[in-house]
């Protein structure tokens, strides 16, 4: 079922931390994550359909703001027996076969997408240095089509804005995908 994040951007509230598992081995709170000028957090899945059309687009814009000073992760939030697609042995082959820039988070009691209010896959949120709440929008209008390549880079260069100003956008469109499949 597809679900979309709020229309409307809470600037300035406070990034949530957490403790999560990675694909690597190691394990990573939020200040492990944050970047010198801003920090990326990113649900996402491995069955996705709406994350597997922007997957390329997701690495290429992580290892485009790095540089920047923008810190990068994905967290999967999905119920792992409902889904099982997006159990963790999952995750950690789709990290490695795609060369994921940025760890690979496992949320499986699910509590980071309930503290961050996290709605889809993908869903992005956009902190500044202060780890204030600056884009919550999509990262392009591609949806499901994966061939869209030509699309102007709002995730990207919402982040770059972020990086540069410490605010984002006024003006953002949210995110659209499949719902964060919850636990019963």
């Amino acid at each position: 079922m597809a679900a979309q994040s709020p229309p409307v951007c809470d600037f300035d509230r406070p990034a949530p931390d957490f403790m999560l598992p990675a694909t690597d081995g190691k394990t990573y709170s939020l200040n492990d994550i944050a970047g010198e000028n801003g920090t990326l957090i990113m649900f996402i899945c491995n069955h996705c359909p709406f994350v597997l059309a922007v997957i390329d687009k997701i690495i290429r814009d992580a290892k485009d703001l790095q540089p920047l000073g923008i810190g990068v992760a994905a967290i999967c939030s999905n119920d792992p027996v409902a889904y099982p697609d997006d159990n963790f042995d999952n995750m950690r082959k789709m990290a490695e076969e795609r060369g994921f820039p940025f760890p690979y988070l496992h949320d499986e009691d699910q509590s980071a997408a309930t503290r961050y209010g996290a709605v889809c896959t993908p869903d992005f949120f956009g902190f500044n240095r202060d780890l204030g709440l600056q884009y919550r929008g999509r990262l392009d209008a591609t949806r499901m089509n994966a061939q869209a390549s030509d699309l102007p880079r709002e995730l990207f260069e919402a982040m770059k804005q972020v990086a540069e100003t410490g605010r984002g956008p006024a003006e953002q469109i949210p995110s659209i995908g499949c719902s964060i499949k919850w636990k019963a």
